[in-house]
């Protein structure tokens, strides 16, 4: 499973490292990365969590 964080629909809120903090932080940039390559076992239900709570809909988890 691999996530990803579109930079250009980012509004930098926060929200994904504080529910997955295994796969995602704030990049230097004020925008949120991915950190992984694959989502770690055990963080994918915080992983789709982070996904479905982004409020420009900036993440992808498959």
């Amino acid at each position: 499973m691999k996530a990803n964080v579109d930079k250009d629909t980012c509004i930098g809120c926060g929200l994904c490292p504080s529910i997955c903090g295994a796969v995602f932080e704030m990049d230097d940039d004020g925008k949120a990365k991915v950190i992984v390559d694959e989502v770690p076992e055990g963080h994918e239900d915080d992983a789709k969590e982070a996904e479905a709570s982004c409020p420009v809909n900036a993440i992808s988890v498959e």
